[in-house]
């Protein structure tokens, strides 16, 4: 496992050129349960699995000013050591956008909390401009940071 800056994306994409690549991403802040099985689901849909993480700067613009909770070289690391994550990529926006266009995955992975309709518009048109096949991996209920925070804050 590698943890690269989104500035490498498309030589590494020349690199698993071979390969199925898989791509998701997110925040990842406070790792738990929904993630781990979302991340193996997904690496079962093709050769490489690739998690594109975004930076602690973007998380704040997602999240608010109180995130990330964790760093985004622990987050990094932490991720990278799930024996179902191959790769991980940080980038700066707010948005995988970039990523998608450089990185050129054959398979885009979101969790089931999203649906193809609030799935963000700009990286839809960057997934059919690489002709991505969009997949929706169910989640696990009760299971994400923001459950896992609320809990902390009311003890």
């Amino acid at each position: 496992m590698s943890i690269y800056r989104e500035d490498q994306a498309s030589e590494l994409r020349q690199r698993w050129s071979d390969q199925r690549l898989v791509l998701t991403n997110g925040c990842f802040d406070l790792l738990h349960l929904g993630h781990v099985r979302y991340l193996a689901a997904a690496r079962l849909m093709g050769d490489r699995l690739v998690v594109g993480l975004n930076s602690d700067e973007s998380v704040r613009l997602l999240k608010g000013p109180n995130r990330p909770i964790t760093p985004q070289s622990d987050r990094a690391e932490i991720l990278g050591a799930l024996r179902s994550v191959d790769d991980v990529v940080i980038f700066i926006g707010e948005r995988a956008t970039s990523l998608i266009r450089a990185l050129r995955p054959d398979v885009y992975v979101k969790g089931g909390d999203y649906t193809l309709e609030t799935l963000d518009s700009g990286e839809v048109a960057a997934l059919r401009e690489v002709e991505a096949v969009i997949e929706l991996v169910p989640m696990i209920s009760g299971r994400s940071t923001t459950r896992i925070l609320q809990a902390l804050r009311e003890k």
